[in-house]
């Protein structure tokens, strides 16, 4: 799929979405003014997330073809008002120290990894790069009820062996007690270990495959926004829709990999269910 039809078939998803979430609203059965949608949870209660996610995504870093994978959604943190808010790009989370305005605790990732059968015309003489498991923490600052900031810093392993940061932003509009509404700015960073299994080309790769010889450094990786529709069918199901897009930047760009035989656009689409339960008193 070329990038051009990927950028059409976004907006179209951008567009479903929203109206989907839209006539969910306007045709679900609204929970009455007690309903523990609007209950707020004892301070001492905490609150695990488990779902998974089909994402429509590119078949590697910096392609413009697409292919469908699924993916786990993990998430532990005190209850309250913006206790169940995720976005996409967040890595699975522990908050052990979460208040109204900050939160912070250890997040995992996974990485995609890239196989040459995954699309033989591009990726052949490459080699193959094995999912990455990616482990550090977070940071969330949350100036008002409608806004959040995140970091997240992770060191590479198994892929890559690179330390990755990624920085988002997120305004939160709550159309009805079950519809949320999210999106913001997005920016990703990483250093030379993290972009070079992706991004770099050796000799013996550029041999093998007919592109140039190309080394990968650290830096900007991406640049670029997001949005979700939220809707909570009861206090425990929700279903959510997204989409991501960034701009590779910098060396990941650069490498002749994205701009002979990718794009620097990169877009992601997802589909996803989540089930939260309550726990009194984990620590």
């Amino acid at each position: 799929m070329k990038r051009q039809q990927v950028c059409v078939l976004a907006a179209a998803f951008a567009c479903a979405s929203l109206s989907s979430a839209a006539f969910a609203a306007d045709v679900a059965p609204r929970a009455p003014a007690t309903a523990q949608y609007l209950a707020p949870a004892p301070a001492s209660t905490w609150v695990i997330t488990i779902g998974a996610e089909a994402r429509y995504l590119p078949k590697f870093e910096g392609a413009d073809s697409m292919i469908v994978r699924p993916l786990p959604i993990i998430r532990v943190g005190r209850a309250g008002k913006e206790g169940r808010f995720r976005a996409p790009r967040d890595g699975a989370t522990i908050a052990l120290y979460d208040t109204e305005e900050f939160k912070l605790g250890p997040t995992f990732k996974l990485r995609q990894g890239r196989k040459e059968s995954d699309d033989p015309a591009n990726l052949t003489g490459l080699g193959d790069v094995k999912w990455a498991v990616e482990v550090g923490a977070f940071a969330e600052y949350w100036p008002s009820e409608w806004l959040r900031t995140r970091v997240e810093v992770r060191q590479g392993f198994g892929g890559h062996h690179g330390v990755v940061a990624d920085l988002t932003a997120d305004v939160i509009y709550r159309a009805t007690p079950q519809l949320t509404l999210s999106g913001g700015p997005r920016l990703s960073a990483g250093t030379a270990a993290s972009f070079d299994p992706y991004f770099s080309v050796n000799v013996q790769q550029a041999a093998l495959s007919g592109l140039p010889v190309y080394d990968a450094r650290g830096g900007l990786r991406s640049y670029g926004a997001g949005a979700q529709a939220r809707y909570a069918w009861t206090p425990q199901w929700a279903t959510h829709m997204f989409i991501e897009y960034e701009r590779l930047a910098g060396d990941a760009g650069n490498s002749p990999l994205v701009t002979q035989r990718g794009s620097r656009d990169q877009v992601q689409m997802g589909l996803g269910v989540t089930y939260s339960f309550n726990v009194p008193g984990l620590w």
